[in-house]
């Protein structure tokens, strides 16, 4: 399989920690001088740009979280002056301040050429047609793949979201080759293709490129096989960059980051310390040749595994896995760890469920409920009332089994749960609404 940027994408790992030092240095000095923020919190630390002289010296920076950014609020991280940001995104948060992410001219031609990488990787070249259904606007993932898309050479479908029969109708007559969306919303494009009386014959679709939200390797297969694709996943930020920060080539053994532009850690979300490679932790990024908004050891709250071995592919840049979860996601009920990921693995490998459902937690009498609306599959329907009994009950006994607590399942007829076009709204915690 092609690689987009051969040289720097196999990099030797030597050379590639000798530039990751230099862009770093670099880096460190300009937020230095231009944001105060990261000045005054160097100073209490009692670092200086000098004492970066390694990467290990990246450790002894302090983090950034999201609530840094909050604080200041729009432009207070901004290293560039106003009139050199050529571009404003947002993230989808709906709670609280959004999280801006602003971009000169060259980090946009940086964002194309890692959406391009990311698009190469999957197998898109000149020649194909790339569809995008993430939303258009201050979301990045729109415009992340359709960066990338026009990077290649391929033709490039702007639709954003919504209209759900008419995607398809586009799809079928433009010959879209790529799909670019949420994991969710490709599930509701195949359950709506289905419904207007189409197969996964009647579209020329053999790639799909999914993220924004997490998904689990069973929605994996389910939506490969729904559309007749291979499914891959890719990776970003509004606060770091949108979609390409990672991305999974043919060999889907993991996300390969752009070393040359961000420096992973992976640190113990309760210590900060890092953790050896290969170990679950949070993943942390650095800018390392952003302008405008180059944040320095961003905690993601994601929780995932990283490794340097070299991939099949040829690809030397270290990979991180799907995240298991976000260390904000998590929720813990009656005392106990839950991540909505351990919910989800559960209800796709079980006959007879749809892949929508909605997790409600709630606290009744000083004691917390976990309630998992879940729809019947069609196939899964049943007149006989103890056929349905048997399947909450098996249900029932494969989630308990899975996160050591019991869960009520309320089976719900076809259709009735909320489809999304954007990021898909899984939990409902009714103890944080109160």
């Amino acid at each position: 399989m092609p690689i987009w940027n051969n040289e720097m994408e196999t990099i030797d790992r030597s050379r590639l920690e000798a530039m990751q030092l230099e862009r770093l240095q670099k880096t460190v000095k300009k937020v230095y001088d231009n944001v105060v923020p990261y000045r005054e919190r160097m100073e209490k630390a009692g670092v200086t740009p000098e004492d970066i002289k390694t990467l290990d010296d990246l450790s002894k920076l302090p983090f950034t979280t999201k609530d840094d950014l909050r604080e200041y609020y729009p432009f207070g991280l901004f290293a560039v002056p106003l009139e050199e940001v050529t571009e404003i995104h947002a993230s989808s948060g709906t709670t609280g301040k959004q999280v801006i992410g602003g971009l000169t001219e060259n980090d946009v031609e940086m964002w194309a050429e890692i959406a391009a990488r990311s698009l190469s990787a999957m197998g898109a070249e000149k020649g194909d047609v790339v569809h995008t259904s993430y939303g258009f606007g201050l979301f990045t993932g729109g415009f992340g793949a359709h960066y990338g898309a026009r990077k290649i050479g391929a033709m490039a479908i702007p639709m954003s979201s919504g209209n759900s029969k008419r995607q398809i109708k586009l799809m079928k007559d433009l010959g879209s080759t790529y799909l670019c969306c949420t994991p969710s919303y490709a599930m509701s494009l195949a359950e709506v293709l289905y419904d207007m009386g189409y197969t996964k014959d009647d579209i020329s679709l053999k790639g799909g490129v999914f993220g924004a939200e997490p998904w689990t390797e069973e929605m994996r297969r389910e939506i490969e096989d729904k559309l007749g694709i291979k499914a891959y996943d890719i990776y970003g930020l509004t606060e770091v960059v949108g979609p390409g920060v990672s991305y999974e080539c043919t060999e889907q053994a993991g996300m390969h980051i752009n070393e040359d532009h961000f420096i992973a850690e992976v640190i113990d979300p309760e210590t900060g310390e890092t953790v050896p490679d290969g170990s679950m932790g949070e993943l942390v990024f650095t800018c390392i040749t952003k302008e405008a908004m180059p944040l320095i050891r961003y905690r993601t709250r994601d929780l995932c595994v990283v490794t340097k071995q070299k991939c099949k592919c040829g690809r030397t840049f270290a990979r991180m896995s799907k995240p298991v979860g976000r260390t904000d996601d998590m929720l813990i009920i009656r005392g106990v760890n839950v991540f909505p990921s351990q919910i989800e693995e559960v209800l796709m490998r079980t006959d007879g469920i749809a892949p929508y459902y909605q997790i409600i937690v709630d606290r009744v009498n000083n004691k917390d409920t976990l309630d998992v609306l879940i729809e019947i599959s069609s196939m899964g329907m049943s007149d006989e009332i103890r056929d349905l009994e048997q399947l909450t009950k098996n249900v029932s006994k494969e989630l308990l089994s899975a996160l050591g607590i019991k869960a009520n399942v309320k089976l719900v007829e076809p259709k009735t749960i909320t489809r999304s076009e954007g990021k898909a709204v899984r939990v409902i915690d009714k103890r944080i609404l109160r």
